[in-house]
């Protein structure tokens, strides 16, 4: 999924590409890579999507999807499964930048990624310079609305998944490991959206 504004900040002849990722260490649910270039009118307030309250972090998630060229990536949790979540993030990552970068003619100068490592040389699709930052979603604009973009997609996900699977409180948890969590799958067991890979949900199949 992904929008285009006709108006963006190019860098010395290129592009920038800000790129995060939600959901790397819940139990349920996919894991979501948003990539972003910022328009020419950036949205005022971009920050850590951690560190803004919802009601602010929705408000700037229409901003940047107004204002701003962006892509979404999905990775399922049977793909979680089968390539580790290390992995699944990477590919996630190289989804989203590869939907945007089809989407913008334009060439690439870099591409940013929140973290301490990148997808080059691990995901075979990649083709694009990459730096890993650190705490980068609290310190570089197009990370930040990465991160906004990307935590307010899955949170919608998680939300929707939670009227199919009403016990495990996934609209408050988005699938974390809480005690509500892990009790429901106590309980009841995993679903389909579960990661099996994860041991507390390997625990539970067990049960």
């Amino acid at each position: 999924m992904f929008g285009v504004t006709p108006s963006f900040t190019v860098t010395n002849g290129g592009l920038v590409i800000g790129v995060d990722e939600a959901g790397r260490g819940p139990l349920a649910g996919p894991v979501v890579a948003a990539a972003v270039v910022l328009g020419v009118e950036i949205p005022i307030g971009l920050d850590d999507s951690k560190r803004l309250s919802p009601a602010r972090r929705a408000r700037l998630e229409t901003a940047i999807r107004a204002s701003c060229g962006w892509a979404v990536a999905v990775v399922e949790p049977d793909e979680i499964d089968r390539l580790n979540i290390f992995i699944a993030t990477m590919e996630a990552m190289t989804r989203a930048v590869a939907s945007l970068t089809a989407a913008i003619p334009a060439p690439v100068r870099e591409v940013l990624i929140d973290g301490n490592m990148t997808p080059a040389g691990r995901r075979a699709g990649w083709g694009w310079p990459a730096r890993a930052i650190v705490g980068g979603d609290g310190i570089e604009p197009a990370i930040s609305a990465a991160s906004i973009i990307a935590k307010e997609w899955r949170d919608r996900l998680m939300v929707e998944a939670a009227r199919a699977h009403p016990q495990y409180g996934w609209e408050r948890n988005k699938g974390y490991g809480t005690a509500e969590h892990i009790e429901a799958l106590r309980r009841h067991g995993p679903t389909s959206l579960h990661r099996r890979s994860f041991a507390p949900v390997a625990q539970a199949s067990l049960l």
